[in-house]
């Protein structure tokens, strides 16, 4: 006779889910949303969608492989890490490929990388990895707040520099909220704002594009007349034609020309326009299901690195979703950052997939989801917890 028995150890289904979900949405939005772009620049209305599959199915393999990794592995090699994208950042400058002016890209044969990406976490690894290190002598200004602040400083400036802004500024705030989190004195995180922000400010409006997009900001929604109001006039057109229920799947008519990077950081005002907002609710729905089983796996972590880790992690991904929702709808100022998982480009899949295997290898690690098993009567199935320890004995 066998009894039911539990063992410990089990990813949250519920984030993997959700992320497998906007994936898998996302491979019809992009192919929608790109297919006259594809057609007219690549000769042939697939070519977005072949390539966007190829990411998604890396950022698949990435997950799966990546949650696998016992996450307090990271620790040990978070400082060579960053230093390496920081390295990276500056070849970038030097060597990168120029886009639309600015120069964000390394190219590999056929393949193209943005550093931004790699930078943005692992500048969030670091900073997860000195706060638990630290502990209280983090709110010791000169030898715990100050080396932090370095490392964001250095980050952040190589990114504007590219020039990436709204990358730039997300670094920034999201390398904050971790500060704080992390119990550094307020004082000293105020000091901070008091002395930067007032310089990101300076930058900011040092380039015409960027002072255009503040100025359709400010004085609403935009009629289309300017350069920065186009897109996110197309954008909400393209909302108010999905109405409720959408117009369907391949439906879209903002994505013929009128929508630029429909594809990409305005992916979402397609999802509204063949979704309706029926669709716009259950893309946010997913996002707010990472949000709050990720707050839920790091209230419940092993130790204090994978608390923090699970915490910024999970602010990262889900604060770029909200950031980007929030541009196409016309409620913040228009930026070029994608939706995670679901925006065209691929280093942003990737490593926003990394991050989310690293957070269910995290979760794996809590007593919050157990799996069920049998086992012959009278004999229990010896958990992962107790393996370890006879391991260590």
């Amino acid at each position: 006779m066998n009894r039911v028995h539990q063992e410990r150890n089990h990813i949250d289904l519920l984030v993997l889910i959700a992320v497998l979900t906007l994936m898998v949405l996302s491979l019809g939005v992009v192919y929608s949303a790109g297919s006259t772009w594809a057609d007219m620049r690549l000769q042939g209305s697939d070519k977005f969608l072949i390539a966007h599959t190829v990411k998604v199915l890396l950022g698949l393999l990435t997950i799966f492989v990546v949650m696998h990794i016992d996450y307090r592995v990271y620790r040990k090699v978070t400082k060579p890490v960053v230093l390496s994208a920081v390295v990276l950042l500056m070849v970038t400058l030097a060597l990168g490929g120029e886009v639309k002016g600015a120069s964000r890209w390394l190219h590999f044969g056929g393949f193209g990388l943005q550093p931004s990406e790699f930078a943005k976490y692992a500048l969030l690894f670091h900073l997860c990895t000195l706060i638990t290190t630290k502990g209280v002598l983090i709110r010791n200004f000169k030898f715990g707040f100050l080396p932090m602040i370095v490392w964001i400083g250095s980050v952040t400036v190589l990114v504007l520099l590219q020039p990436n802004f709204s990358t730039g500024a997300m670094i920034f705030g999201i390398s904050l909220v971790m500060l704080y989190l992390g119990h550094a004195k307020v004082t000293h995180i105020g000091l901070t704002i008091g002395a930067l922000v007032p310089l990101l400010l300076g930058y900011m409006v040092s380039a015409e594009y960027r002072m255009q997009r503040i100025m359709t900001y400010l004085n609403g929604s935009g009629d289309g007349s300017t350069t920065g109001g186009h897109q996110l006039h197309q954008g909400i057109i393209g909302f108010g034609n999905g109405g409720i229920f959408g117009l369907g799947p391949g439906g879209s008519r903002q994505r013929e020309l009128f929508l630029p990077e429909s594809y990409g950081d305005f992916v979402f005002s397609i999802v509204g326009e063949e979704y309706g907002l029926i669709g716009t609710l259950f893309v946010l729905a997913l996002f707010l299901t990472i949000l709050l089983r990720g707050l839920k796996t790091a209230k419940h972590a092993r130790d204090d690195f994978g608390r923090v880790l699970a915490l910024g992690i999970t602010v990262t991904v889900t604060l770029y979703a909200l950031v980007n929702a929030g541009v196409t709808l016309g409620i913040l100022p228009t930026t070029g950052l994608p939706m995670p998982f679901v925006s065209y480009g691929g280093s942003s899949i990737l490593f926003s997939s990394a991050a989310v295997g690293v957070l269910l290898n995290i979760s794996s690690q809590t007593d919050l989801h157990p799996r069920v098993i049998s086992a012959p009567d009278g004999i229990r199935p010896i958990e992962p917890m107790q393996l370890q320890a006879q391991g260590n004995a």
